[in-house]
This record gives C-alpha cells, sequence and structure tokens, in this order.
C-alpha cells in the first residue's frame, strides 16, 4: 500500500485531503508543521508528501530538500498560495513534482495522484527472480527458499547464482566465473573459493534432492535448472 504524508498547517484541508486520500485505498499519516513532518520523515520513506510551502515553522522548500536528500525516491507535490512563476521554479528546483497552486479541486489531486502511481508502477523495473517451484531465489531483495524454507546465502553466493540463471544450460567456464566474479567483487577471487563456493551453494540448493549445477571437468560448470537426480 502506497504511503502519503500530508503537511499542511490548515487543520481543515489537512483532514479533507487526509479523508479523501484514504477513501481511494492509501495510507495516510497528517502533520501541521515542519517539526512534526521532519519527524514523521525520520522513521518512514513516504511514497509521496503533499507539502504546503508556507509552514507555521519553517520552509517547505527547505523541507522538501531535506526530504530528497534522505528519501531521494519519495515524490514531493506542493501545495501553496503562492503562484508566482519563481515560486513554482524554486519548488521544483527544490526536488518537487509537481506545484499546486490553492484554491484546487481536490478531486483533481486524487486523480493526479493515482495516475502518478500507475505510471510508476508501469515503470517500475521488474525484479531478478529465479523461482521452479521448489527453489525461489530474488536477487533484488537477497533472499531464497527451497521448499519454502529459507535459505541463508552469502553476498558471493547469490553473485555466483546469478550469473548461473542468467545463462541457463550453457557451460560457464571457470575462466569466465572467474572474471566475472572479479569486475563484481572488485577483488581476486582464486581458484579454491571458486570451488569452495560452488560446493557450498549445492549443500544448500540441492538439500533434497534436486540437481541444479553440474560439473564439466575440465572445463567448468553448467546450470541445469532444477533437474531431479
Amino acid at each position: 500500500m502506497k504511503q502519503i504524508l500530508i503537511v499542511e498547517d490548515d487543520a481543515l484541508l489537512n483532514k479533507t485531503l487526509a479523508y479523501n486520500m484514504t477513501s481511494d485505498g492509501w495510507k495516510v499519516t497528517s502533520a501541521l508543521n515542519a517539526r512534526s513532518a521532519a519527524n514523521l520523515l525520520a522513521g518512514t520513506a513516504y511514497d509521496l508528501v503533499l507539502l504546503d510551502i508556507n509552514l507555521p515553522d519553517g520552509s517547505g522548500y527547505d523541507l522538501c530538500r531535506l526530504i530528497k536528500l534522505e528519501h531521494p525516491e519519495t515524490m514531493v507535490i506542493f501545495l501553496t498560495a503562492n503562484d508566482q512563476e519563481s515560486d513554482q521554479l524554486h519548488g521544483y528546483e527544490a526536488g518537487a513534482v509537481d506545484y499546486i497552486t490553492k484554491p484546487f479541486s481536490v478531486a483533481a489531486l486524487q486523480r493526479k495522484i493515482s495516475a502518478m502511481f500507475a505510471m510508476l508502477e508501469r515503470h517500475k523495473p521488474s525484479r531478478d527472480i529465479y523461482d521452479d517451484g521448489r527453489l525461489l531465489i530474488d536477487f533484488s531483495e537477497q533472499s531464497a527458499s527451497l521448499d519454502g524454507r529459507p535459505i541463508a546465502l552469502t553476498p558471493m553466493e547469490y553473485k555466483m547464482l546469478y550469473l548461473f540463471c542468467q545463462n541457463p544450460k550453457l557451460v560457464l567456464t571457470r575462466q569466465r566465473l572467474l572474471e566475472r566474479l572479479w569486475d563484481v567483487d572488485e577483488r581476486f577471487v582464486d581458484e579454491h573459493t571458486l570451488t569452495t563456493s560452488i560446493s557450498r551453494i549445492r549443500s544448500k540448493i540441492e538439500a533434497e534432492g534436486g540437481s541444479y549445477i553440474k560439473t564439466i571437468y575440465g572445463i567448468g560448470y553448467q546450470w541445469t535448472g532444477g533437474e531431479r537426480k
């Protein structure tokens, strides 16, 4: 569920926005001043902040810069009575994605937010996942499980598995693996480390009878994709 923070000192407008955004299915948190907003932002990364520029205890511009510094992915929409072009440019320079002058249509704002979230979902990079029904590896989240039970993998093991999963059925020579792991880690990986890592991976993902990594003697290894032994 998307999380929205409303930072608006007009209590009635704040409550109206919160009611309507909640009705749209978003999780909404409200703040009436910059200090309260900063405290909330310290503990949570919001998807969107609706931010008044003229707050009783500070500038919305300054708060926006703080948001973008600590949470670069958070979108900020300014809500303000300031309608000068210079104010709008100042807002965009601070990192806002939009600048809405008061008074405005709450319904139009709701549709704008829904469209923005929908666009982000369409352009969100797909997660790198291997899943054959038994072995699940989420490379984006660095998590893995076998038959529903979590597997603990090291960063090196995730990188090795990623190379295999990106090259199914292809024989990866030991030299190629060493070169690719060197490129990724920016540190030396020797033959012994490679052999040991392959052995450890096998002990974790082939524990229940599946065969995932085939040794091609004298050459390297091949990802066989969960074939039964």
